[in-house]
């Protein structure tokens, strides 16, 4: 645990910039939900771009391409994706099985980017779906609500290729979502998206490596442990360590009311994106003295840090051997933002 955290700190100097970001346009036209993205709404809407490993620069890029693209309206949030696959492969046909012991596309929303209250599909080629919702990170103590659906969820897949028939090589296969807003929407909150709605999303896909033994798919074995392969994980925005359930590495969700293929928008990172960086760094900092000490600092001084940080910006921080509450203001912050020490975060009311 050590090693992640330092490297985590040493994520923190590459900034913002690395998280990816993408516009998502108001689509008028009504989508049939079939798989095949076909209509022009879709044909106008951007790709993301190419799908990265997990840790980033770190690794090389995957070898099968996976990309995806969105829209919305006053209901839904629509998410279209396509997945080479030479091998079209699935097994699980539950609902709430643990679909990631197939390969699959996974998709993490957090809608109101505190880190907090966050939700997570996944999908296989078959189809399945699992869905789950978090009150919070796993590393902060969350534990998963699998008995959370997302009530009205439409989905689909569509296969260039044929299922489980090693022998053969297929092309692709691609997943449909529309994920009605209401699903995903916190008591109190009716606001529709518009030009200044910014969520956390990030997008990946697990895939194992398997062989063929007598005609079927086995998966892919340490001879020296038995145990299968690590399994591959590509993602939209990197990470950059192996834990998804990192929000505040994922990508940015600007939500746009243009209509789709009417122009474009230009994405603006708000000032407050930037001063959290700052909060982020006291957060992964106080856990590493924790663990290393037993308890919290009580003042950013035994952490390293100061009270000024970047050109504009004071910081403070209020601390128990066991929790502790850091804030940030100043520069052209609109409110003072917060982190605790379960690394939710914030405006301060």
């Amino acid at each position: 645990m050590r090693i992640i955290f330092l490297c985590f700190l040493s994520l923190l100097g590459l900034g913002v910039s690395a998280q990816r970001h993408y516009t998502c346009y108001y689509t008028p036209e009504q989508l049939k939900i079939d798989g095949l993205g076909k209509e022009a709404a879709w044909q106008k809407a951007p790709w993301t771009e190419d799908f990265v490993d997990i840790e980033g620069d770190a690794r090389p890029l995957p070898p099968l391409r996976t990309r995806t693209k969105l829209l919305w309206d006053k209901e839904n949030l629509y998410i279209y994706a396509e997945l080479q696959e030479p091998d079209l492969w699935g097994e699980l046909r539950q609902h709430d099985t643990i679909i990631f012991r197939d390969n699959d596309f996974e998709v993490f929303i957090d809608p109101d980017n505190d880190t907090h209250n966050y939700f997570e599909l996944e999908i296989n080629a078959l189809g399945t779906v699992m869905d789950l919702f978090l009150a919070k990170p796993y590393k902060t103590g969350g534990r998963a609500v699998m008995g959370w659906d997302t009530h009205g969820l439409r989905s689909a897949v569509h296969h260039k290729g044929t299922m489980n028939r090693p022998g053969d090589t297929d092309g692709d296969w691609s997943v449909e979502m529309s994920i009605p807003l209401a699903s995903i929407r916190f008591f109190g909150d009716n606001k529709y998206p518009d030009d200044t709605t910014l969520w956390r999303i990030n997008f990946s896909r697990v895939e194992w490596d398997k062989n063929v033994v007598g005609g079927q798919y086995v998966h892919r074995v340490d001879s020296a442990t038995g145990r299968r392969l690590p399994e591959h994980n590509w993602v939209w925005s990197p990470q950059g360590l192996v834990d998804m359930h990192m929000p505040e590495k994922w990508g940015y969700l600007a939500f746009s009311t243009k209509a789709v293929g009417e122009g474009t928008v230009d994405f603006v990172l708000p000032e407050s994106e930037i001063a959290r960086r700052y909060l982020w760094e006291v957060y992964y900092r106080q856990r590493k003295y924790r663990m290393e000490h037993g308890i919290f600092a009580l003042d950013l001084a035994s952490l390293g840090l100061s009270s000024k940080a970047g050109p504009s910006y004071e910081m403070a921080m209020e601390a128990t051997s066991r929790q502790f509450t850091a804030t940030i203001k100043g520069g052209g912050l609109p409110a003072m933002l917060m982190i605790d020490h379960d690394g939710k975060i914030g405006a301060t009311k």
